[in-house]
């Protein structure tokens, strides 16, 4: 508590003696979540959360099912939030699966599986903003690293830790509701909703999801600030730790293999954007982080591997 009171007066004191210093940084979180976020992520977090009041997502995993649940025999809600998780980014992933669980969708042990590799960068972010930043002309080598390792670890995952989880494409049975019901912080079963009121309460959760989410992006974006003022400079090196896009966009082209390894953790940011989307349930933030560190070593791993089989074509 100490700790926390003294960097609490710390921020405060820089950025009443550094105040356009601050605002700098305070303006990079806002603009990031305005144009990056909000248009790209907004949209499916109301279409999803409709989805999900309508009790429909079982219907929308039904076209990924055939491909995705013998291989990893898991059911329509489980694939549903591994598609969402991986097509729309960050933090779909955490946010369907929190969503889900807490209308009694998934099982407790299905979520905590999701949560170990379904939240991540969204590929559209990354094929458009990260891999021209960075300057690299390969593509297949990142997609794989960035997304082809945490489907692989999900995939290891279900034959080892998760090897317990209920299979098939149906809704569980009866039988099983009273383990869906102990799990949730929900004691009352939800009711389905109609569509108008479906739409109106996907809006206004997303609406509020999304000022959580710009609120943590501006205050990592000012945890900068401490390290600019004792530094001279802005911390570059830093800042992708505390919050990816705005780290990025500081660090530029260079050092490119801490940048990719940095997208595969996410930033303490993003650690903090999850658990906002899992807040409501009685989820655990620990196991996400230490499946977030071993995929970022693997990740690294990977690297390694090309760099000592390929170096003449390695981060080209």
């Amino acid at each position: 508590m100490k700790f926390i009171i003294f960097l609490f007066l710390i921020l405060t004191i820089c950025i009443l003696s550094h105040s356009s210093l601050s605002l700098t940084y305070a303006s990079l979180g806002l603009d990031l979540w305005l144009h990056k976020m909000v248009p790209s992520l907004l949209p499916f977090m109301i279409l999803s959360g409709i989805m999900v009041r309508l009790k429909l997502t079982e219907k929308m995993a039904g076209v990924l099912y055939p491909v995705i649940g013998p291989l990893y025999r898991v059911r329509k809600n489980v694939v549903y939030c591994m598609a969402l998780g991986f097509l729309c980014g960050f933090p779909m992933g955490a946010r369907v699966t929190g969503d889900l669980y807490e209308r009694e969708m998934l099982t407790r042990q299905e979520a905590e599986y999701l949560l170990a590799f379904c939240n991540n960068i969204g590929p559209v972010y990354f094929c458009s903003f990260v891999l021209p930043l960075l300057g690299r002309k390969l593509v297949f080598p990142y997609l794989f690293g960035m997304y082809g390792i945490p489907l692989l670890y999900g995939l290891a995952l279900r034959y080892t830790v998760y090897r317990d989880l209920p299979a098939g494409g149906r809704a569980l049975p009866a039988s099983r509701m009273g383990e869906l019901r102990c799990c949730s912080l929900v004691t009352d079963e939800l009711p389905q909703s109609g569509l108008l009121e479906a739409v109106n309460q996907s809006v206004q959760a997303s609406l509020h999801s999304m000022l959580l989410l710009g609120g943590y992006m501006i205050l990592f974006n000012l945890l900068n600030l401490p390290f600019h003022i004792l530094l001279g400079r802005e911390p570059a090196l830093l800042s992708p730790v505390l919050e990816i896009t705005g780290g990025l966009s500081m660090l530029g082209g260079g050092l490119p293999l801490f940048s990719l390894l940095a997208l595969s953790f996410g930033g303490l940011s993003c650690i903090a954007q999850t658990y906002s989307c899992i807040s409501a349930t009685d989820l655990k933030l620990d196991g996400y982080i230490r499946h977030k560190v071993i995929l970022t070593l693997l990740c690294g791993a990977f690297y390694l591997c090309w760099f000592l089989l390929a170096p003449a074509s390695f981060l080209l």
